[in-house]
């Protein structure tokens, strides 16, 4: 059974059966049916396709920003933005996924040798709650615009945002099977990994659950690609444009409620400018509202579930006992909600536990680096390397992002 619950005051919004056997079975089938079709279409055939998914979301934006609030807490505000995302990604790979497929010649000694990019079939995108549209549209642009059919199985608590997603396909007037929604629990999941129909599988979730999808899809021999978590770095050095660095650093931590896995999470800071930066981030998180995600004045809306909020305090109230200071927030509110206020933690060490795991929340750590040599180090003393970022001068920091243990910088 799928539970949705509005984050906002813990009720139960909906409750619905996942799909049975037959009917999972009924869309893997149409899935493989539709392939035979879709991956023989031209790449401008599959284009107008996405173009006119691009145009029902956008038809659809408030109703999806909508869903997304009482699902999941995403302030309506950045719900919108999160649709406008999701169009602009079906439109960009519209426009070049021809591009980026294009054969590569190779030299050889034959007579032509290349490197040709080919649809695999369907793939299984599984997918997290805290970004529903944006991780389905960064899932199925490019799978279908390559020439797959999609199967979404998205998180069991965001069901009515998953179900719209595949109303804008239907509405669009997209081709049937080439993309599906499969309302599943996650036990259930395993089973159409190893469909044989099931060619491939992209998976945004926790490092644990990645792990466990991982070794399912490896003893297929289907191939994988995984989006885990992230405690990233954001170093600022002393010669950072501070206002401006405090203005992003502010936004990429609070951005739905810090529930990001490539948000700025350690604020690793040169000595020198550290308790200036540190006044800076104070008073822009200070001023930001909690409260209904549905209000368009609120800045940081509810965790998602009630697990995570007490996980979030548990992992802030560890923090302080090892010695760090609290400077902003780090104490539950009462009322109803998973409500978590923004927090600012300072003289943040390695070790503890703001600095080791992931946060999952509004909650930023400050950490003192000596000099330039030190903050890179601390910045790659991680389990994690998702993302990170580096506020300095230009050259110096494209020289520096060498250096950094991060997919991206």
């Amino acid at each position: 059974m799928l539970r949705a619950i509005n984050p906002c005051n813990g009720e139960l919004l909906q409750e619905m059966p996942g799909l049975s056997r037959d009917e999972t079975d009924q869309r893997l089938q149409a899935a493989q049916q539709a392939y035979a079709h879709w991956r023989r279409q031209d790449f401008d055939s599959r284009a107008a396709v996405l173009r006119a998914v691009a145009a029902q979301l956008r038809e659809a934006r408030e109703d999806l920003a909508l869903s997304m609030a009482q699902e999941m807490g995403k302030p309506i505000r950045e719900g919108r933005g999160e649709v406008d995302k999701a169009a602009w990604c079906a439109e960009h790979y519209a426009e070049h996924a021809q591009a980026y497929l294009a054969s590569q010649t190779l030299a050889s000694d034959a007579s032509h040798s290349y490197v040709q990019y080919l649809p695999l079939g369907p793939v299984l995108g599984i997918l997290p709650w805290n970004a529903p549209l944006w991780l389905a549209a960064r899932f199925f642009a490019p799978a279908l615009m390559a020439g797959n059919t999609c199967l979404m199985k998205h998180d069991p608590h965001v069901p009515a945002t998953a179900q719209a997603i595949e109303d804008v396909f239907v509405r669009a007037g997209a081709p049937a099977g080439i993309f599906a929604n499969l309302p599943l629990a996650n036990a259930d999941v395993e089973a159409v990994i190893r469909d044989p129909r099931v060619r491939a599988l992209s998976f945004t979730g926790s490092d644990r659950a990645g792990a466990k999808v991982a070794a399912v899809a490896a003893s297929e021999l289907k191939p994988a690609v995984l989006e885990l978590g992230g405690s990233d770095p954001c170093i600022v050095l002393a010669d950072a444009e501070l206002p401006k660095a405090a203005d992003v650093i502010t936004l990429s931590r609070i951005i739905n409620a810090g529930q990001s896995c490539i948000a700025a999470k350690r604020i690793i800071v040169e000595e020198s400018v550290y308790e200036r930066l540190s006044g800076m981030l104070s008073d822009r998180l200070s001023a930001l509202r909690l409260g209904d995600p549905r209000e368009e004045t609120t800045d940081i809306g509810p965790l998602a579930r009630e697990d995570l909020r007490m996980q979030l305090a548990r992992q802030v109230d560890d923090t302080i006992e090892a010695g760090a200071r609290c400077l902003l927030g780090g104490e539950l509110p009462d009322g109803p909600g998973f409500f978590y206020p923004a927090t600012l933690l300072g003289e943040v060490e390695p070790g503890m536990a703001a600095f080791r795991e992931e946060t999952f929340g509004p909650v930023a750590a400050l950490v003192r680096a000596r000099d330039a040599d030190h903050a890179l180090a601390l910045a790659n003393d991680t389990a994690y390397g998702l993302g990170a970022g580096i506020w300095t001068e230009g050259g110096r920091g494209e020289a520096m992002a060498r250096d950094i243990e991060a997919g991206q910088v």
